[in-house]
């Protein structure tokens, strides 16, 4: 579970599938006054919206039981539990999550309708952290995909090197020596850097390179 701060509130995100669903619950603490994710549910232009957006994304949506609960908006009796509302026509934008501290997240797009509701201005907030957070989850697999290639082609190339390129007679220090220089090999080439360069710049700091090949 990721978390994105608004303003004042945290607001979770996870991922349900392949998709991100935020959490409204915790959206909900940005509104001022009495406000809760029912008063949203049972205004008309929400179930407008979320019938069309389950029209397009969900095969299984129960436009029959939709169809009533929306004839009902704007009715002074009219209301409905999010948790209900997904039994009764098997929507898949809202998810309700049960347990102490159960909370209801909607699919982003649909959660960003519901930033609206909240304010325009904390939709504009919601949706740029959202994007950064997405930035950040990027650059992360960026640097994870980068490390393992150097790994792999480390391994291939150290393995080439024992096969082709050590004489049987060399010593075993001069054996480091040779897979020492062919390791800084590939640094140079995927980091511009070689490893004793980078343990020199930044002795006793984290690794600003964590996929460069230290061979010991």
């Amino acid at each position: 579970m990721a978390k994105i701060k608004v303003k004042d509130p945290e607001v979770a995100v996870i991922q349900i599938g392949n998709e991100d669903y935020i959490c409204i619950t915790d959206m909900v603490r940005a509104k001022d006054g009495d406000f809760f994710v029912t008063d949203w549910l049972r205004n008309r232009n929400t179930l407008e919206y979320l019938g069309i957006w389950e029209q397009v994304y969900n095969a299984d949506f129960n436009y029959g039981e939709f169809a009533i609960i929306k004839s009902k908006a704007g009715l002074n009796n009219f209301k409905i539990s999010v948790k209900e509302f997904v039994a009764r026509t098997h929507a898949i934008g809202l998810q309700a999550k049960a347990g102490r501290y159960g909370s209801t997240y909607a699919q982003k797009d649909i959660a960003f309708e519901f930033a609206m509701w909240v304010s325009p201005k904390f939709k504009i907030y919601i949706v740029r952290e959202f994007q950064r957070l997405k930035e950040q989850e990027q650059t992360a697999l960026e640097w994870s995909a980068r490390r393992e290639l150097s790994k792999i082609n480390y391994h291939i190339h150290t393995d080439a090197i024992k096969h082709n390129l050590i004489p049987a007679e060399l010593t075993a220090q001069q054996v480091s020596q040779v897979y020492s220089h062919e390791a800084d090999v590939l640094n140079m080439a995927l980091f511009g850097i070689t490893a004793k360069e980078m343990a020199e710049s930044q002795s006793g700091t984290e690794r600003k390179y964590p996929g460069l090949c230290y061979h010991s």
